[in-house]
C-alpha cells in the first residue's frame, strides 16, 4: 500500500553514520519523488544516522543485535516487526554491517536493495578500495543491486564509475566513491520504485 501521495514506502537499515541514508531521505522528500523513507532501523543504538534521520523527520529505531548473540533470526524477527508496522514496501541497506539470514532475504525478495563500493562483480565483500588499488585498476565505482543470499551477488540495478588517480590511497578513493554513491543510490532507488510499483 502506498501512502496518500502515492509514494512507495521505503525503510533503510543502517549501522553507522548513515550518509547514504541521508541522501535517500533528502531525495525522497522532494515534491516529485516516487518514494519516501518512512523508517530507519539500526542494529547499533549508537549509530550516528539515527539522530540524522530523526532530525529529518523520519522515525528511527535501534534494535541492538548484541543481546541476541548468535541468534540472528531472533534479531531479524524484531527488525521485520518494525518493517511490517511501518507498512514498508522496499528495504534499502545503507551501510548495514550485518549478514542477513536467508529468511529475511527471502521475505523481501526482489524488494531488498543495497549499495556496494565497487563495480560488481569485481570486489564483493570488504576492503574494496584497497583491492582496486592493489590490482592497478584505472576505474573504480559503486553498484546498486538487489540483495540475494550470496554476498553482493544480486542483479545489478545501476553503477557509477570513478577514475582512480595516480596518487590515490584507499581513503581518498573511498571519499570520491562515496560522493558517487550519494548521487547514484537515490536515482537508482527512484527508478526501481517506479519500475516495481507503478503501472
Amino acid at each position: 500500500m502506498n501512502d496518500t501521495r502515492g509514494r512507495v514506502r521505503v525503510a533503510v537499515l543502517i549501522s553507522g553514520a548513515g550518509s547514504n541514508m541521508a541522501a535517500l531521505i533528502d531525495a525522497g522528500q522532494r515534491p516529485d519523488a516516487p518514494y519516501e523513507v518512512v523508517l530507519v532501523v539500526s542494529n547499533d543504538p549508537d549509530a550516528g544516522g539515527l539522530a540524522i534521520a530523526r532530525a529529518k523527520g523520519v522515525a528511527a529505531v535501534a534494535i541492538d543485535h548484541r543481546p541476541f548473540g548468535k541468534d540472528r533470526a531472533g534479531h531479524e524477527a524484531l527488525v521485520q516487526a518494525q518493517l511490517a508496522a511501518a507498512e514498508t514496501q522496499i528495504v534499502a541497506l545503507a551501510g548495514y554491517m550485518r549478514l542477513l539470514t536467508p529468511w529475511l532475504v527471502g521475505r523481501w525478495a526482489d524488494r531488498l536493495v543495497n549499495i556496494h563500493p565497487s563495480l560488481l562483480p569485481r570486489y564483493p565483500g570488504l576492503d574494496t578500495h584497497a583491492r582496486a588499488l592493489a590490482a592497478g585498476d584505472s576505474v573504480a565505482g559503486c553498484t546498486v543491486h538487489l540483495v540475494t543470499e550470496g554476498v553482493d551477488e544480486g542483479p545489478i540495478l545501476a553503477q557509477a564509475q570513478v577514475s582512480v588517480l595516480k596518487d590515490d590511497t584507499p581513503t581518498s578513493l573511498s571519499q570520491r566513491v562515496l560522493a558517487a554513491e550519494h548521487a547514484l543510490y537515490p536515482e537508482a532507488l527512484a527508478r526501481f520504485c517506479i519500475d516495481r510499483f507503478r503501472p
